[in-house]
């Protein structure tokens, strides 16, 4: 009797081992049968769930993208202020500080390889990508502002990147509390502005 594969829930399995080969050897180092032998699959079977590696790259970046959005909500959750909220960011960061390094290298790693333009006009998923984490930052923040959802999400990647460039001095938990009181102040000016 033949064995069922659930196809997609294989294809996820292959995604999420080859996150950790993109981490050890980046995006441009790596070819397509690194990855297969990485795995334990054959080249065939890397190629028959994905056409090249940009497109293995891409799915990865959708599915990590709706996996990091869930578990970031689901652990974010139960704050009642956004002073609150913020200092559960930096707890959540603290706690996923080698994840985001490691896939924050991944990513700009991959965006060395790319021509930036071609990217931007080009790629819808990391359209959505992006698109996904602005609106789980207004969700967790409570407001609609993209611009501002915009700020933090870079806010939140400027401090992974310092962490990637080995700065020692940079607290998680100490930079978003000290954001979370910035924006309480600006969100209630913003309020007692738009009343008056």
């Amino acid at each position: 009797m033949p064995k069922i594969v659930d196809h997609d829930q294989y294809r996820k399995e292959l995604l999420c081992k080859c996150f950790d080969l993109f981490a050890q050897k980046g995006y441009g180092s790596i070819t397509m049968r690194q990855i297969a032998q990485g795995m334990g699959v054959s080249t065939g079977t890397l190629y028959h769930y994905f056409s090249s590696k940009e497109a293995l790259f891409e799915q990865l970046v959708e599915e990590i993208s709706q996996q990091d959005v869930s578990a970031a909500l689901a652990e974010l959750e139960g704050t009642e202020t956004l002073q609150e909220a913020m200092a559960a960011l930096g707890r959540y960061l603290v706690k996923n500080e080698d994840y985001f390094i490691k896939w924050t290298f991944v990513w700009v790693d991959f965006c060395q390889h790319q021509d930036s333009k071609k990217m931007l006009n080009q790629s819808s998923v990391f359209k959505r990508a992006n698109q996904r984490y602005q609106q789980a930052a207004c969700k967790f923040l409570g407001v609609q502002d993209k611009v501002l959802a915009s700020f933090i999400l870079s806010f939140v990647n400027g401090l992974i990147l310092e962490k990637l460039w080995g700065d020692e001095t940079i607290d998680f938990v100490e930079q978003c509390t000290l954001l979370g009181k910035m924006l309480t102040v600006y969100l209630q000016q913003n309020v007692t502005s738009s009343v008056n």
